[in-house]
């Protein structure tokens, strides 16, 4: 399990995660119920079928997991059950129902099905730096990061986090790099970018596979655009797209950092498991350190 993406929250530091081993067993993942559409709680960063250790730590980081059940139940077969019916009614007793009526049928509908429909599961992981505040979520929708937010205030009774708040405009930081200005140090340009013009419905230019110091770029540059999402690499590490969101989509784990999990002599899955969370953990640290001086990021102590 490698993250993918990194939606990005901040935290008090002083906030107290002591009692979160005694707290989980309260909020974990029940099975979604037969008139239920979905189901939501905490499960093993190792996976449902571990009912004992439901958080893991190494030092300062907390990994924990969010699971989903959620029914499958396309609106599109609720809908033309209910067209059926419609027409039957119809049929014979030559009368088109109404509005109230119909939603009426349309909840019974729903509730005759439920117990029936198909049940999706699903997983959102985060690691929590509790020495530096911060909340790095697996997934690109600030939303379901969101989600995951309230499911830990929901755990610990408060958790004032917040998104990122970049003192200087990530758009002017990101255009700058690709401009020419010095990159921090251990960053260089990959060979993605996204750019828009500023005026609202204006053009937008994506770039994939291309070099992007080049004439081509400088004349869209030229002509006002700015820099949206950006490609980088994180010396021989990580690769990744950022954008002026500051959600960090496309995260790639390069050689030199799976060079490291070679070097581990423990066997067995959760051996695994456990040395992906040291090397994953540490190297996103590494990389919100660096994003926090580049772009200013405000703390939340």
């Amino acid at each position: 399990m490698f993250f993918r993406n990194l939606t990005f929250f901040r935290f008090p530091t002083a906030t107290d995660f002591s009692n979160v081993d005694t707290q989980l067993p309260n909020a974990l993942l029940k099975p979604v119920g037969p008139l239920e559409m979905n189901s939501r709680g905490f499960i093993s960063p190792f996976g449902r079928e571990e009912k004992e250790q439901f958080s893991h730590r190494i030092e300062e980081h907390l990994w924990l997991t969010v699971g989903g059940e959620d029914k499958i139940l396309p609106g599109a077969v609720v809908n033309d059950l209910l067209e059926r019916k419609l027409e039957e009614i119809e049929s014979n007793e030559g009368r088109r129902p109404g509005g109230r009526e119909r939603k009426r049928m349309k909840d019974d509908l729903l509730h005759e099905l439920l117990p029936r429909a198909f049940v999706k599961n699903s997983r959102n992981d985060a690691f929590i730096d509790l020495k530096h505040g911060y909340v790095a979520v697996d997934c690109s929708s600030r939303k379901t990061a969101e989600y995951f937010m309230s499911d830990i205030r929901g755990l610990l009774g408060s958790f004032p986090a917040m998104p990122l708040n970049a003192e200087v405009a990530p758009r002017s930081i990101l255009t700058g790099w690709i401009a020419g200005e010095p990159l921090p140090t251990g960053l260089s340009l990959g060979e993605e970018c996204e750019m828009k013009d500023p005026v609202e419905g204006g053009a937008v230019v994506k770039c994939q596979h291309q070099e992007l110091r080049c004439d081509e770029i400088d004349k869209h540059l030229d002509a006002g655009k700015q820099v949206t999402k950006l490609a980088l690499v994180f010396e021989d590490n990580l690769s990744f797209v950022i954008g002026d969101d500051l959600i960090v989509r496309k995260l790639k784990f390069l050689d030199g950092a799976l060079d490291q999990l070679e070097h581990s002599d423990d066997d067995g899955r959760r051996a695994e498991l456990d040395a992906r969370f040291a090397l994953q953990s540490a190297e996103i640290r590494r990389l919100f350190l660096l994003l926090e001086e580049a772009f200013k990021l405000s703390k939340a102590d």
